[in-house]
């Protein structure tokens, strides 16, 4: 499949955009020591700090790579239906005229943990904006996800995507197994940037800001 022409895509030697970060490669834990890891708080989340430390345990070194599209070579609007945790039914359409932040994680990957904090900041920052933010599950349980997101004080929903439809539906942006990856969509549903990797919340702050402005 053919792949937009991005504008920038950061290298660590430009100091900014971009650093090794760990990606999420493996299946989910096992039910106790996942529980017991849901169970602690975000400070002491031994996952967290494997992250952190950047020792590679059970994770593929990523390059932490942030790309922007510039708005003549965008792909099409994406185009999926999904369902939520909770149950409702959201479709890309649903997304014309918003902003949009796409946040593919699943509990067990160790750099969602890190992020998890940022994203429900910028969450609440850019709300009153109009900026919706989503996440999308690849492999939990209902049980499994909400567990995470009440250990994270999360407040955006997140997509049941075990069925792999949305993920499908970003085929060529987002690589199997490259969890996290965040998109920012703009207000037309095109893929604005994408962050491969852990993200900054600075980086994704300054993405979120740029697409808003068009």
């Amino acid at each position: 499949m053919n792949h937009p022409e991005p504008v920038r895509a950061a290298s660590p030697a430009a100091g900014t955009f971009s650093r090794r970060r760990l990606l999420g490669a493996v299946g989910a834990l096992g039910a106790v020591g996942l529980a017991a890891a849901l169970a602690g708080c975000a400070a002491d989340d031994p996952l967290a700090k494997q992250a952190r430390a950047g020792d590679n345990k059970n994770y593929v070194a990523g390059d932490g790579s942030v790309t922007e599209y510039a708005k003549d070579t965008r792909k099409p609007p994406v185009q999926f239906s999904g369902t939520l945790y909770d149950g409702t039914a959201v479709s890309s359409k649903d997304f014309a005229g918003h902003v949009t932040v796409l946040n593919f994680w699943f509990a067990a990957c160790a750099p969602c943990r890190v992020e998890a904090p940022e994203l429900e900041s910028l969450h609440s920052e850019f709300k009153p904006q109009g900026v919706a933010f989503y996440g999308v599950n690849l492999r939990d349980e209902k049980g499994t996800a909400e567990a995470f997101e009440q250990s994270f004080n999360l407040t955006y929903p997140s997509f049941n995507d075990k069925d792999g439809q949305v993920l499908l539906a970003m085929s060529g942006m987002v690589p199997p197994g490259a969890v996290p990856t965040t998109l920012v969509l703009d207000k037309q549903g095109r893929v604005a940037s994408r962050v491969l990797g852990q993200l900054e919340r600075g980086t994704l702050r300054a993405l979120i800001t740029s697409a808003a402005a068009e």
